[in-house]
């Protein structure tokens, strides 16, 4: 939504208003947005490396194996994978960067990260 609101120059809550509206009149479903589509996006900002993405979208597979993503912040959930990635690998790459690719906040990652670390992988 934020992207559109920047490119048609109108305010996100205008936007969002319609949107549900369209949504209801026209009985859609809205469709889920999947947390290891947000990888790719938020690791291309970031500037990490494939080997970081592929452990990542590994983490968040395996989030959802045993439904700790369920209602989850998509972005939030990507950004803290991609975070745990960077660490285990050895990487040195902030929670800030990260977290300003995501479009998110640093205390999202840590508390997203909580759930992500009690996962075996």
């Amino acid at each position: 939504m934020n992207d559109i609101t920047a490119a048609i120059n109108i305010k996100r809550k205008d936007l969002a208003f319609s949107y549900r509206m369209l949504v209801k009149e026209l009985g859609l479903k809205i469709p889920v947005v999947d947390s290891v589509q947000c990888v790719a996006r938020i690791a291309s900002k970031a500037e990490l490396s494939e080997k970081t993405k592929r452990y990542a979208v590994k983490i968040l597979k395996k989030a959802k194996q045993n439904e700790i993503s369920a209602g989850k912040d998509p972005m939030g959930l990507a950004a803290s994978a991609l975070y745990i990635s960077n660490t285990r690998m050895g990487m040195k790459c902030s929670q800030r960067i990260i977290a300003r690719a995501a479009g998110i906040t640093e205390v999202t990652i840590r508390n997203r990260c909580q759930g992500l670390k009690l996962l075996d992988i």
